[in-house]
């Protein structure tokens, strides 16, 4: 039996990065392999690398804070966060097995490559610089090259910053098994290296919707009566706001948001009870990479807006996703009346998601298969 160590963003508060760990643990525990989650932060330890830490993260945490309301004081938000946080710990607890020691750039044991056969780094936004900061760890080059397996990771954005080419192009370059999520980010790579790049789905769209459904427990505030689902990473502007009111008015829906940390009843639900949200909806609006899978994978009627943010574009993603399933009309900007919110044709998903689903454990296979086999 192979053994092999997923690196990953360990985010205790986002759903997509909790359910795409569970997810890609599950796909490859289906090939007969051990698999553990190695806990690991890109920054260097050290005081001077927690100040560029806290100077990097310093406009995340002012976007984050700018849409906290006034009317909620520090502790009431420091609350908040904290049992989200313990929520999604507790989740991951019970479906996510992890190391109990943790890697860091410039701390990484020295016998690590020797407990692991294979090292799979994705899914998510590993190679997003505006969160990883171009950390080698996300590129594996701790292992020999023939243990680095880039299962689907994402780089988030378009383009890839100046001041980390250099580097990207290096340890992409020596990647042996080497897979994106988007078609984005299979242009930077043969931007960057000259090499094709086989797009995969997200590991999430590996699961059945009965799989999901297993792990999924409903939460004692989710609304018994019709209800729209909102679920935004990005700032929401007033006109989007207000056309948000008026389909939950028209359609007379409650509203629950789950990315609103004035509804912290519903903002602290952990990845299982938001599976169950998106699965109860009526309608399910976003800007979210992973809300767009689930709403597929549970056939949801849903809408997709483009992500408001300060940093480069993440929705090219997004993009690549609806494209695949043909289902671009979901976009907002698509959306001419109150029929088209809720009428999705899923006819036509099932063989496509077959297909994507082969394509990925075929990739999987080839690159789990031990070099003295593949010659016999």
């Amino acid at each position: 039996m192979k053994k092999i160590g997923i690196i990953t963003i360990c985010d205790y508060t986002n759903y997509g990065n909790r359910l795409q760990n569970y997810a890609s643990q599950e796909v490859l525990k289906s090939l007969g392999c051990k698999v553990e989650t190695i806990v690991n932060t890109p920054y260097k330890s050290g005081f001077k690398n927690k100040l560029r830490k806290i100077k990097d993260m310093k406009e995340f945490f002012e976007r984050v804070n700018a849409k906290i309301s006034n009317r909620l004081n520090k502790e009431n938000v420091d609350r908040g966060r904290s049992q989200r946080m313990n929520a999604f710990k507790k989740f991951t607890n019970e479906n996510i097995y992890e190391t109990q020691f943790t890697i860091s750039e410039n701390n990484i044991p020295t016998n690590l490559s020797d407990e692991y056969d294979y090292f799979v780094v994705g899914s998510d936004q590993v190679w997003n610089p505006t969160f990883r900061h171009g950390s080698s760890i996300d590129f594996l080059t701790f292992a020999p090259k023939h243990k680095r397996i880039a299962y689907a990771p994402s780089f988030g954005i378009s383009a890839i910053p100046d001041e980390h080419v250099e580097n990207y192009s290096s340890w992409l370059s020596q990647m042996e098994n080497l897979s994106v999520r988007e078609e984005a980010g299979a242009r930077i790579i043969k931007k960057l290296t000259g090499r094709d790049t086989v797009v995969l789905v997200d590991p999430t769209l590996m699961l059945s919707k009965e799989k999901w459904l297993s792990v999924t427990k409903s939460s004692d505030h989710k609304p018994k009566n019709a209800y729209l689902l909102t679920y935004f990473l990005g700032e929401v502007s007033k006109e989007n706001q207000n056309s948000i009111r008026k389909i939950a008015l028209d359609n007379k829906l409650e509203t629950v948001n789950l990315a609103d940390m004035n509804d912290r009843v519903h903002y602290s639900a952990d990845p299982g009870e938001f599976i169950d949200y998106v699965n109860s909806a009526t309608v399910f609006l976003t800007d979210s990479f992973h809300g767009t899978v689930f709403s597929i994978l549970l056939e949801k009627p849903f809408i997709i807006f483009d992500r408001v943010a300060k940093t480069p574009s993440m929705n090219s993603r997004i993009d690549t996703l609806l494209s695949t399933f043909n289902l671009g009309s979901r976009k907002w900007n698509k959306i001419n009346n109150n029929a088209d919110i809720f009428n999705v044709n899923y006819s036509h998903v099932a063989p496509i998601l077959e297909s994507e689903r082969n394509k990925a454990l075929d990739y999987l296979q080839n690159a789990l298969l031990d070099k003295d086999e593949a010659l016999l």
